[in-house]
């Protein structure tokens, strides 16, 4: 094993450059239990656990290692071991908001070069969670590319493929059967030299399969979805980093049926860029797009231009992500206060002078 085999490159060597000349080595994290890591290096895989200090100095799980990591180890090979006692930089990184009340960061993938989100072409479709996926992947870092698998259930795959196409023309997307190899080819062809590509989807999108076509063999378990409404089950049960003969890498991921937002309201911009350019034009600057006069967003969903489940998609996201932010910002909460208290009055208003003669 080398490093360039497992995704070393001119940004990880820069930044490592300080610990040249110790004893301490990289190596780059393989898959997460709960008290230990596994350890991709040249001295080969190696039982990683952190040290006290990191533990103690973390203010959340975003500063501990997540899979995909670059980290700096203190090796003891004959144990077949090693402490990690730095995170190098990250280039790259997919989160979510974590499960639970507190607020917190979850890294889902680090360092990758390609976000593959992958959606079922059966009866689990949902081209609203596609949409969730591609906002945060704008904020990663990371390509984006949509694969829509499952093309041997559907009656018109191209069809569903424009529809996707509509959410963000800027988005590769790739039309696959992994049941029956076909298409498989397209991710191989991303995934060379080194470069690392995280798979993402729900349980049941047959992401498994994939991996098994890739590898070229069966040997990851794979489960049949429910037939009562195509959802599946989870086969996968923690992110791994899995080396493919093409020579790329592939961050395996749990199915994540809840996928809170972890990112900025620029990165919905990003997605929903259509509606954010109509949205220059509305009469108010701070217009919400529901009750204000002028308002160039509702005049085009009632034209046809902007489709009204994508617009209802853009807002819940928006709303999401400014709740999150208002919550731990009693500023932010002041500002949201005074801008509906000056839309309802502006509304009250206008209201008031359509009612006279």
């Amino acid at each position: 094993m080398t490093l360039s085999s497992v995704g070393w490159n001119d940004f990880f060597e820069q930044a490592f450059t300080p610990f040249r000349g110790s004893p301490l080595v990289p190596a780059r994290v393989a898959l997460q239990h709960r008290n230990y890591y596994v350890l991709y290096s040249e001295l080969g895989e190696l039982r990683g656990e952190t040290t006290g200090k990191m533990h103690y100095m973390a203010s959340g799980p975003q500063d501990l290692p997540a899979v995909g990591d670059w980290v700096v180890i203190n090796p003891r090979p004959d144990e077949g071991a090693a402490t990690i006692v730095e995170i190098l930089p990250r280039r790259t990184k997919f989160s979510r908001q974590a499960a639970g009340r507190k607020a917190e960061e979850q890294i889902v993938a680090a360092n990758v070069d390609w976000v593959f989100i992958v959606s079922g072409l059966d009866n689990d479709f949902n081209l609203r969670r596609i949409e969730r996926y591609l906002v945060l992947a704008s904020e990663s870092g990371a390509s984006p590319l949509v694969l829509l698998n499952k093309a041997d259930v559907c009656e018109d795959p191209d069809g569903v493929r424009k529809e996707v196409a509509a959410i963000n023309p800027h988005t590769p997307i790739h039309v696959l059967s992994a049941l029956r190899n076909e298409g498989i080819d397209v991710i191989r062809h991303y995934l060379r030299n080194g470069a690392t590509g995280a798979l993402l989807g729900s349980s049941g999108v047959g992401k498994t399969t994939i991996i098994n076509r890739l590898l070229g063999t069966d040997k990851r378990a794979t489960a049949a979805v429910r037939e009562a409404d195509d959802r599946g089950r989870h086969t996968t049960s923690a992110r791994e980093l899995i080396p493919l003969p093409t020579g790329g890498l592939l961050i395996d991921t749990p199915g994540m049926r809840e996928l809170q937002l972890w990112s900025s309201p620029d990165a919905v911009g990003k997605v929903f860029d259509d509606i954010e350019a109509i949205a220059e034009n509305c009469r108010f600057r701070d217009c919400s797009h529901e009750v204000e006069p002028g308002c160039a967003v509702q005049e085009a969903i009632e034209q046809g231009t902007i489709d009204g489940g994508r617009f209802e998609s853009y807002r819940k996201l928006l709303r999401e992500l400014n709740y999150q932010r208002r919550k731990h910002d009693p500023l932010e909460q002041r500002k949201e206060k005074e801008r509906w208290k000056k839309i309802m009055a502006d509304y009250k208003r206008n209201k008031k002078k359509k009612g006279k003669p």
